[in-house]
């Protein structure tokens, strides 16, 4: 009996502590879970800041563009206001292919005996191509004259491809495809590593947006074009979005190459704008793939993008126009002759005293989220006295011969067929996918249209194809698969939004046409992140921007409070403060959960006093106290455009403008924004950042003194164009309180 009670007493004992194991192990299972969850969703809203701005970015460029675009073609303004923004619609230029060799010549340029960069002579070697990596492996620059006359030679032989580059996997078995990368040479480098340079038995396809962003664009660009050379059968290049120069300008490319080569930074830009608009269009691998940079749409047309003059589009922004004969050709040397130009392409403008009836401008007037179109609806007499009364920058004098000899180059004058040609290349290389069927206008980018999985089988099925690989979108894993795996993303430039944020990825096809993903991560900084470090690391940045987002909307958010608020309390609930951000904002993120890290103060009864919350928001930006509190405002929430509209005033890219001409540009963005700023608060404005007193106006000064750009990132351009300054991180980091 005694044997018996000590067995059971055992098992009892045995059964309790299985009991009890198997619920720790049920309790970890939930804390896992939950942990998971809680991870998964901070990941997913930081993910979505990063995103949303960054697409908002893009809609304010073509934004402003579109209204420049308006400006030129339907005002006279004098001709000295007019070279404020005149210059960078010279794409259409039209001259012999001789004279911009000689334009471009690099013959009267000499190479130091001081120079310690690579040497080139042409044709290129395989050996030459592999000594130019290793070169920028080691942050050597190459000598404005190989690169001129590497970047022509790639002109040449650009001019010599179609529209939609032949692939097959016949000969070497299998091809890699990349996409984005950004000006990310540690990326490029990578690949390469990974998976071998490009060769007779390694061809590539590289998907487009080649630039901006990073700091390495230059050098990515010499390398593919220098391998493209050589093996012209094996490494095909199609355009992206970002091939474009008026997207360089807001992006960082055309400052990085005026930089490093400052004097002749200009001519080798120029020379660029002619290799993108001859950049092809798309790729087909073994008549099954079609590999693009954006998407298609329910019009996209292969035959269509086959014969189009690709070239014409030297920006995919807006259409080319017709010339009329006597302007069709202009000297190269207008080039460097503003004077001339303005004479010659300018003299076809409307006037702004008589305008001409505008067309019908289906581009981005309903393609963009938010457009002017309602300023050109009003009454166009009444707007057109009111900017010449208001803003002297829009008045001018008109040559009647001219008005009568210069026909209209309005939009009406774009034919059908050219105007159906460019709104292809447009939706090819700015579209992206959605789930749900059909085919709508991109209201996000501002640009092409999104398109869904019945979109991609009619394409698919009407050109007997079976995938489509495209870039575009920066994917958390480098990748993604949609419409039942028809359509395949590919983004090559890993950590793009910060360090963690994302993987890059390439693809490797072979003759049964199965894609095979190859991820990495371009840091060993990455590898030795847990995790939560990871992730946290990645929100903290995500934050950093959205409270500067925040502070740049201050008037809107003050008055979607005040309507919470109607008892004038300063006070909200935590509720309604959500919903007033929202409402603001459209981020679709979850605000109350937010609210411990963007309320640092601590609530009274639950509610949150938001005078105090902006007061903890603020940037306090040098001299800010003395500056209109409007034009800060402003300064804040449109600083990209700011800076863009000033590197365009800014011509001789000598990185000053006159005070006149930053008088002017106030008065443009005032016109541009439907804002109005007195000649007085533009005055102090300029008077307090020229601390010197010497005239000009120092671009970069100016954007750092109000903390608008961090320099280093700026000039160095991270590996984000949101990465906070190490100090910034490190400072958190330290931070018990975080």
């Amino acid at each position: 009996m005694g044997c018996g009670v000590s067995k059971s007493s055992q098992f009892h004992k045995q059964s309790g502590k299985a009991v009890t194991t198997l619920r720790a192990a049920v309790l970890i299972q939930r804390w896992y879970r939950k942990y998971v969850a809680r991870t998964e969703m901070r990941r997913r809203y930081t993910w979505h800041i990063f995103q949303s701005i960054e697409y908002s970015g893009e809609q304010a460029q073509i934004k402003l563009y579109n209204f420049l675009g308006y400006l030129m073609d339907n005002f006279t303004p004098s001709s000295n206001e007019r070279n404020l923004i005149s210059h960078i619609f010279r794409e259409n230029d039209i001259c012999r292919d001789a004279e911009w060799e000689r334009y471009f010549c690099y013959k009267n340029i000499e190479v130091p005996d001081i120079y310690s960069g690579p040497h080139l002579t042409f044709p290129l070697t395989v050996e030459q191509a592999a000594g130019l990596v290793e070169a920028f492996r080691n942050k050597k620059q190459l000598h404005s004259r190989y690169v001129l006359q590497l970047l022509l030679e790639t002109w040449k032989m650009l001019r010599m491809l179609p529209n939609i580059s032949r692939v097959s996997t016949c000969q070497s078995k299998e091809i890699t495809i990349c996409g984005d990368l950004h000006g990310q040479l540690e990326d490029l480098l990578l690949i390469f590593y990974k998976n071998g340079m490009p060769s007779l038995d390694k061809p590539y396809v590289f998907n487009g947006d080649f630039v901006d962003r990073g700091r390495d664009s230059i050098e990515i660009l010499l390398i593919l074009f220098s391998f493209m050379l050589i093996y012209p059968r094996d490494v095909h290049l199609n355009r992206g979005n970002h091939e474009d120069h008026i997207i360089n300008l807001r992006y960082g490319f055309t400052k990085e190459v005026l930089t490093k080569y400052k004097m002749h930074g200009k001519r080798i830009m120029k020379l660029l704008q002619k290799i993108f608009s001859w950049l092809p269009l798309a790729a087909v691998i073994d008549q099954k793939v079609l590999v693009i940079h954006g998407g298609i749409s329910d019009t996209t047309d292969m035959s269509t993008l086959a014969k189009v003059d690709r070239h014409h589009y030297v920006s995919a922004l807006r259409p080319p126009k017709r010339k009329h004969p006597t302007t069709a050709r202009t000297s190269i040397d207008s080039e460097m002759d503003d004077d001339l130009v303005n004479h010659k392409i300018f003299q076809r403008r409307a006037s702004l005293a008589f305008p001409r009836t505008i067309g019908a401008r289906d581009s981005f007037m309903n393609r963009s989220l938010q457009d002017f179109s309602d300023r050109i609806k009003t009454n166009m007499d009444d707007e057109l006295q009111i900017c010449r009364q208001a803003y002297p920058l829009f008045t001018g004098t008109v040559n009647p011969q001219v008005e009568e000899d210069v026909p209209s180059t309005s939009s009406d004058s774009i034919n059908s067929d050219a105007d159906e040609e460019w709104k292809q290349i447009l939706d090819l290389l700015w579209s992206d996918p959605m789930m749900q069927n059909g085919c709508i206008p991109n209201e996000l980018r501002g640009g092409g249209c999104y398109w869904g999985p019945d979109v991609t089988e009619e394409f698919l099925n009407r050109h007997n194809l079976q995938l489509i690989i495209r870039s575009h979108e920066c994917k958390q894993e480098g990748y993604e698969f949609c419409h039942n795996r028809k359509v395949l993303t590919l983004f090559s430039a890993s950590n793009y939004y910060d360090i963690g944020s994302n993987r890059g990825a390439y693809v490797k096809l072979g003759p049964n046409l199965v894609p095979y993903v190859v991820q990495y991560q371009a840091t060993s900084q990455t590898r030795e992140l847990t995790v939560r470090q990871s992730v946290g690391r990645t929100e903290r940045s995500a934050l950093k921007v959205l409270r500067e987002q925040l502070f740049s909307h201050k008037s809107d958010l003050i008055c979607a409070f005040k309507k919470f608020d109607l008892d004038n309390t300063g006070r909200l609930s935590l509720n309604d403060w959500a919903c007033a951000l929202e409402s603001v904002m459209n981020l679709d993120i979850p605000w109350r959960m937010l609210r411990c890290q963007l309320v640092t103060s601590k609530l009274i009864n639950g509610m949150i006093d938001y005078n105090e919350w902006f007061n903890e928001l603020a940037v306090k930006g040098l001299h800010s106290d003395h500056i209109d509190q409007g034009i800060l405002e402003t300064l804040y929430r449109h600083r990209s455009t700011v800076e863009t509209i000033f590197r365009i005033v800014d011509t001789d890219n000598s990185g000053f403008i006159s005070m006149e001409d930053f008088r002017q540009t106030w008065k443009l963005l005032s016109v541009y924004l439907k804002m109005e700023f007195t000649d007085e608060a533009i005055s102090d404005l300029a008077v307090t950042i020229d601390s010197n007193h010497d005239g000009s106006i120092d671009i970069d000064e100016f954007m750092e003194a109000f903390r608008l750009t961090d320099k280093k990132s700026r000039l160095e351009r991270g590996r984000s164009m949101f990465m906070g300054t190490a100090t910034d991180l490190t400072k958190l980091d330290e931070n018990p309180n975080i």
